[in-house]
């Protein structure tokens, strides 16, 4: 079993918890405030690993089945974005696509990947929106990245989000996602309502795969 601290909730940072689900590989966790299914610290990658992991993707930027996979999140996000934005695609990756398609709409797009753009500067701008797909699952700290990019979002601008939400009928012990062993962290509607409250976002939308905030009111856990 894991020990107490690589089992603390990375949202909440409580021990309020339950042992949710166990396989052959990982355990995982479910916490009783903020709902987020996690996986102890005990079972994270190394970075060689994880590294290993996303070079073995093989993303082609033009390939239209992958450029159709991100419409999902680009369509409700250019229906609100005003024109010629400037935007950051948190977590590129190794074949950016998403950055391309927007900037092929007429914004600007900053990159950054720990991987692949690992460009720090883009910590000191401010954005008119920022996108992350596939990424927030990946994070063994999401609250503390979160944040980071909140504050460098203008007021009013956007947090786009890709992940799989996990369903009040889903059946998790057959899910696909959660055999991913880069996957850390699996957030539902409650848990994305408790982050909203947190970071001081507006739920703009939410379906089985995209949410959109928008920075709205002073957030309660950002840190000056």
């Amino acid at each position: 079993m894991s020990n107490n601290y690589s089992s603390t909730c990375p949202i909440c940072d409580t021990n309020q918890k339950l042992a949710f689900f166990q396989d052959a590989e990982r355990e995982y966790y479910r916490c009783s405030c903020c709902d987020l299914i996690f996986v102890p610290r005990d079972y994270h990658l190394s970075e060689y690993e994880e590294r290993a992991r996303y070079d073995s993707h093989n993303n082609d930027p033009e390939d239209p089945r992958y450029r159709n996979f991100f419409k999902q999140l680009l369509t409700p996000l250019l229906a609100i974005l005003p024109r010629n934005s400037y935007g950051l695609d948190f977590g590129s990756g190794p074949g950016p696509t998403l950055s391309l398609m927007l900037e092929e709409c007429g914004h600007k797009v900053d990159l950054y990947d720990k991987f692949y753009a690992q460009n720090d500067a883009v910590f000191q701008n401010r954005y008119d929106f920022i996108t992350a797909t596939e990424v927030v699952e990946h994070l063994s700290s999401p609250l503390k990245d979160l944040e980071v990019l909140v504050k460098i979002l203008h007021k009013d601008g956007i947090l786009a989000i890709m992940t799989e939400i996990v369903l009040p009928q889903l059946d998790f012990t057959s899910w696909y996602y959660k055999n991913d062993p880069s996957h850390l962290c699996f957030y539902s509607e409650k848990t994305f309502v408790y982050l909203a409250n947190l970071l001081g976002l507006e739920i703009v939308a939410l379906s089985e795969r995209v949410i959109i905030l928008k920075k709205g009111l002073k957030p309660k856990s950002l840190r000056n």
